[in-house]
């Protein structure tokens, strides 16, 4: 890993009050180099309280940051916020790269302990809080067990879930003789896309120039998405195998999640009051083998992606999300030890 540019911060796509910092990965493990992360930050303002934690933000599957008013709600409660856009993804994708391609989600590691990394230099010794949606909750759910596994002394003191990806919907037979199958599939063709139907039915539901109300990049985050791979596709149930077993991540975490979901098909009004991606069932029954302490709401009406929701649903979930973090305050950022 190298830093051809060390430390120097740029103008983000965001514009004003963004910067942007990108980490050269050098070699792809997966065939597809050279590879980079990118790492966001959102410059504290004049009327943000002193920043006294950081927040590190990760993305779901075809997706980047871009959501900005999420970024807001922690500075209001005195957290510095990051973001960062993972290999392949979003802002750190390069010509010819297959969107999220990866084959082990553990690979990730390299650039969450960079982004770390970064977030202690701007505010050494604080806690830091991460939160994710979707595939990214998964990813760093895993990376939280194993930093508690290997004692890192520099703990993540809280997660923050929006609505994670912790099983495959489908059969029971999808997801058992499917899956071995899926390994072999993964081996032999692990770059070859899963065949599967494509929907732009959500980017439907949330895209500007649709029936929604947020204008991001559609090269970074396409209305059907950029599907996935078999490699991919065997990487998530490899760490949702290891999720079932059950996580230590010694944090206290927060699972927000629709209260339904609507699964499949093209877009119709039902899906702006629902999850139309994961089973929102699933998200429930699992997310008590994070570990640590858990809260786990469900957000009426409430989409894929709670904080892009209609209002109603996004105002509760961000009233969720600050009753959380004024109710663990001293467990997300505890007292410093006092020396013997």
């Amino acid at each position: 890993m190298t830093e051809t540019a060390a430390d120097i911060w740029h103008a983000d796509l965001l514009g004003s009050g963004y910067r942007a910092l990108t980490l050269e990965l050098g070699d792809d493990p997966d065939g597809e180099s050279p590879i980079a992360a990118t790492l966001v930050r959102r410059e504290p303002r004049p009327d943000d309280p002193e920043a006294t934690a950081g927040v590190l933000y990760v993305h779901g599957l075809s997706d980047y940051f871009f959501q900005t008013d999420l970024a807001d709600a922690f500075a209001k409660h005195g957290y510095r916020f990051y973001a960062l856009d993972l290999r392949k993804c979003g802002r750190s994708r390069r010509p010819g790269q297959t969107g999220h391609h990866i084959t082990d989600l553990r690979r990730y590691d390299l650039e969450l302990e960079w982004a770390m990394s970064r977030i202690a230099l701007d505010l050494p010794g604080a806690p830091v809080v991460a939160a994710a949606h979707s595939t990214g909750g998964l990813i760093i759910g895993w990376w939280a067990d194993r930093r508690r596994q290997n004692a890192v002394t520099t703990p993540v003191t809280g997660l923050v879930l929006n609505s994670p990806f912790l099983d495959l919907h489908g059969s029971t037979l999808l997801r058992t003789i499917g899956t071995e199958a899926l390994r072999g599939l993964a081996a032999a063709l692990p770059a070859r896309p899963v065949p599967l139907p494509v929907s732009s039915a959500y980017g439907d539901s949330i895209h500007i120039s649709r029936h929604g109300e947020w204008d991001y990049n559609l090269d970074f985050k396409p209305l059907g998405g950029f599907g996935v791979t078999f490699a991919f596709i065997n990487a998530v149930r490899r760490a949702q195998a290891s999720l079932h077993r059950g996580w230590d991540t010694g944090t206290t975490s927060l699972v927000l999640r629709s209260d339904a979901s609507a699964l499949g098909g093209d877009y119709r009004p039902e899906i702006d009051r629902a999850d139309n991606v994961l089973d929102v069932h699933q998200i429930a029954q699992w997310a008590g083998c994070l570990g640590g302490r858990l809260t786990s709401i469900p957000i009426p009406g409430a989409r894929h992606d709670v904080f892009l929701s209609q209002l109603d649903a996004r105002e509760t979930a961000y009233a969720e999300l600050d009753e959380w973090l004024r109710a663990n305050e001293s467990r997300l950022r505890p007292a410093p030890a006092v020396a013997p």
